[in-house]
This record gives structure tokens, C-alpha cells and sequence, in this order.
């Protein structure tokens, strides 16, 4: 400090501290520039994600309630069943997985029943019992939730179907 003629104390300024505020004015900005696209591809790819596992868990929802409702599926035996129609308990099982999965586009969602004559069960093997399967899937490459952000590179980490499959035990 310096004694000015009054006897007050002043300050020295240090100029080392300006010249560095101003030569680093723009260091904020670059950083900026080279920090943001490392954050925002990985909020892209958690909400990518986060987005693909609640397809993964809706269809397996959708499969399992399909498969529970062939299980409910009472027939009328006074209707005559037509070889060529498909069964109706499978018809049942498909439109339940589907109504489900009513949020996604569901001219894309895809419902396979299949009636299973044999089922085998681990804990009864000698018991021969038919079984319902029920299999949804989505193709989430041609009908992505969220699109692809670098195109062709994004598409090896996503899946190209999503499915899931339940069966049933009929009484």
C-alpha cells in the first residue's frame, strides 16, 4: 500500500489480474462448445434408452395379458368352427395384447398365438397339457420412438425388434 498525501491508504491495482480477465474473456464459449455435445448425446442416449425399456416392458404387459386372457376365453360350443379360420382363443389373446399396447402404432405391433398340444412342464413331465403362446414384437428400427441422432452410427447401439413372448397352461 501506498500513502497518498492526505494519509489515506490506497490500493495498488494489480494489472496482472486484468490482462488475464481479458485475454480469457473468451474461454467460457469454446468450453461451452466442447462440453455441450458430450452432454447432450448422453441426455439423447438416456432418454433413447429409457424409451426402448418401456416399449420392452409394454410388450411383455401386452404378452402376458394376452396370455391370461386365452386363458379366460370361455368357447361357445354351439358355433361351428371352421378349420380354415383361426382360433378363435388365439384371435382373443392377440387383440387384448394389443389393446395393451393401444400407445404404440399398432398396424406395426405384431401378435403371434400359437396353440402348443404337448406343453412340456419341467415339474410334471409324464402330464401331456396344451398351452397358449402369445408373442408380441415391434420393430423398433423402421418405427423408432425417438429418431436416430447420427443416423447409421446410432443404429448399432439400438435394437433392430423388440418382443416378448408368454404362454399359458389351458385348463
Amino acid at each position: 500500500m501506498v500513502n497518498d498525501y492526505t494519509g489515506g491508504a490506497i490500493n495498488k491495482v494489480d494489472t496482472r489480474k486484468l490482462v488475464t480477465r481479458k485475454t480469457q474473456r473468451g474461454i467460457a464459449a469454446i468450453e461451452f462448445a466442447l462440453v455441450f455435445p458430450i452432454f447432450f448425446v448422453l441426455l439423447y442416449g438416456i432418454i433413447t434408452y429409457c424409451l426402448i425399456f418401456v416399449v420392452q416392458q409394454s410388450l411383455t404387459l401386452a404378452a402376458a395379458e394376452g396370455a391370461r386372457a386365452a386363458l379366460r376365453y370361455v368357447a361357445v360350443p354351439t358355433v361351428p368352427t371352421i378349420p380354415a379360420t383361426p382360433d378363435p382363443r388365439g384371435v382373443t389373446a392377440c387383440n387384448v395384447a394389443k389393446q395393451t399396447v393401444s400407445w404404440l402404432d399398432s398396424s406395426v405391433v405384431a401378435c403371434v398365438p400359437s396353440i402348443i398340444p404337448n406343453c412340456y412342464i419341467p415339474a410334471a413331465p409324464a402330464v401331456a397339457v396344451a398351452c397358449v403362446k402369445v408373442t408380441v414384437s415391434y420393430p423398433y428400427s423402421t418405427n423408432p420412438l425417438v429418431p436416430l441422432l447420427l443416423g447409421s452410427l446410432m443404429s448399432v447401439a439400438v435394437p433392430t425388434t423388440l418382443g416378448s413372448s408368454a404362454t399359458v397352461q389351458l385348463n
